[in-house]
């Protein structure tokens, strides 16, 4: 049975509620007051996830590339690095992805072209909930694409990609798409490119995508975590070598990778650093918070900007 990213997150939020209702319940049989049981309750299935999300910042840095020096953080950054991590993530999770769908908006005579948006392994649209109201805002076209099912191999979302491509471009009466992909969303497509080509791509707009490997894809399920593998020899998967394999400098010369060097889940950081593309460096920011972050977004629109500015229209 297909299990869907929003069904997930929903049935996650459901057992982290049960989760913290029953401690509190239990706290209450031993004389706790109501308010002090609920918070006990809340704050166990809080500190569950914040551990997990520590966990995850360690073993990115057990495998992670050297940080340059303009990027270091003091412990007030580092602090604000994983808070803001931590929130971004416990908000996609419990309410974003639980609440979404994918969703198409066209701004008729829009002086960009329409925007197309790929979330990571494991998401869904809901990722996009703080890009959509700047598109909107500046009259961009829009469509986002839930990738299901959500363990499958990369490639099986190619031809929900093409689909949303041709539908975006009828929609809005455009020949080319910017797609803006968030982590796995930056393999889909690239595979998308190498099975349709890029005659349809304006700029390709990738944030924390693990263009080389990830090493803790070796916690994931399913046969998307196997092809972003870092394998244990610090090369990348076969299927990524295959996939980098297949492109021209034509194809490279699209993209845009934009990268933090304190990713938690792209590790080594530098696998991000796609060679012939455009590279943007950021640092004190997160994997998820890539999504929400305000410099990173500013990023982003700048980039879509581009290439309406280039193509003159």
């Amino acid at each position: 049975m297909r299990i869907s990213a929003r069904r997930i997150s929903q049935l996650l939020l459901l057992a982290q509620a049960t989760a913290a209702l029953l401690i509190g319940w239990a706290l209450l049989g031993h004389g706790a007051a109501p308010w002090a049981a609920l918070l006990a309750g809340v704050g166990a299935v809080v500190g569950v996830r914040l551990a997990i999300n520590l966990n995850n910042f360690a073993l990115a840095a057990r495998f992670g590339s050297a940080t340059p020096d303009g990027f270091r953080l003091g412990p007030r950054a580092r602090l604000r690095l994983v808070a803001e991590e931590f929130c971004a993530s416990m908000l996609v999770s419990n309410w974003l992805m639980a609440r979404a769908s994918a969703a198409t908006r066209i701004h008729p005579g829009s002086a960009c072209p329409p925007v197309l948006l790929l979330h990571g392994y494991g998401c869904n649209s809901g990722y996009w909930t703080h890009l959509t109201p700047l598109l909107d805002a500046a009259r961009i076209s829009h469509a986002t694409v839930d990738l299901e099912p959500v363990v499958a191999g990369i490639d099986d979302y190619v031809p929900a990609v093409e689909r949303a491509v041709q539908a975006l471009c009828a929609a809005a009466g455009a020949p080319q798409v910017v797609i803006v992909a968030h982590s796995m969303g930056g393999l889909v497509a690239r595979a998308w490119m190498r099975t349709h080509g890029h005659a349809r791509v304006a700029r390709l707009v990738t944030l924390g995508t693990p263009h080389h490997g990830t090493a803790l894809a070796r916690l994931g399920l399913g046969q998307n975590a196997v092809q972003m593998r870092l394998e244990g020899t610090g090369k990348p998967s076969d299927w990524l070598r295959l996939l980098a394999d297949s492109e021209d400098a034509t194809a490279r010369a699209l993209v845009t990778s934009i990268y933090t060097h304190h990713d938690n889940i792209v590790s080594p950081q530098t696998s991000s650093v796609l060679p012939g593309a455009r590279n943007v460096e950021f640092g004190g920011i997160g994997h998820v918070a890539l999504g929400a972050n305000p410099r990173v977004l500013a990023q982003v629109m700048r980039e879509i900007s581009a290439v309406a500015a280039q193509s003159g229209r």
